[in-house]
């Protein structure tokens, strides 16, 4: 699961709802243009949530947030630091996941680097953020055939596509919008409800 934009407000009681909801591996704080002492603000309600129910809380782009605020992760883009780097700073047993956007190359790298998941998307358009690549299928069926790294599809992801991903080999899918712009209790019910019918 990864956060809006927007996580002040009422947005803590939001993520207690969604998480008690079904079960949800990780959470994923994704906040952009705030210094650091603003977004640690923000985060540290929606990391005890999440650390009350046992979920992961993951930090979006930055290493050295993550380190901060004693994060269970990083996800990190092309441009935000190398595995190598988050390791150094988080640890050994940080959840440090690389975005890999469509490519195969990228997602090697990634895991010869020792990252623990790697993400694939977008696979369906999306309003979430501009999408600049578009992954296929059969990218999850490769990977899912030659590595044991986990995987996780990101991208225009919502109850009634998440199914496809899973069968095609996904060990993860990530949701933003599909539960954020409307009601989070119901979308995450119906996530669990799709993806435990398989």
């Amino acid at each position: 699961m990864i956060s809006p934009l927007d996580v002040g407000g009422g947005f803590p009681d939001r993520l207690a709802r969604a998480l008690d909801a079904a079960e949800v591996a990780a959470f994923q704080f994704r906040v952009k243009d705030l210094d650091q002492h603003a977004a640690a603000r923000l985060a540290e309600p929606l990391q005890k949530i999440c650390a009350d129910r046992d979920v992961a809380f993951i930090v979006n782009d930055s290493i050295s947030l993550a380190k901060r605020l004693g994060a269970d992760g990083v996800h990190i883009g092309q441009g935000d630091g190398t595995v190598q780097e988050a390791r150094e700073a988080l640890g050994r047993d940080a959840q440090i996941g690389v975005t890999c956007h469509d490519s195969r190359h990228l997602a090697m790298e990634a895991g010869e680097a020792g990252a623990d998941y790697v993400a694939f998307g977008a696979f369906f358009p999306t309003t979430t953020k501009e999408t600049k690549h578009v992954a296929g299928l059969d990218l999850l069926e490769w990977w899912q055939s030659i590595f044991e790294i986990p995987c996780v599809a990101i991208g225009g992801v919502t109850p009634t596509n998440c199914a496809d991903l899973a069968r095609a080999g996904a060990d993860f899918v990530a949701a933003s919008g599909a539960v954020w712009n409307g009601d989070e209790e119901a979308a995450v019910k119906a996530f669990h409800e799709a993806l435990t019918a398989l």
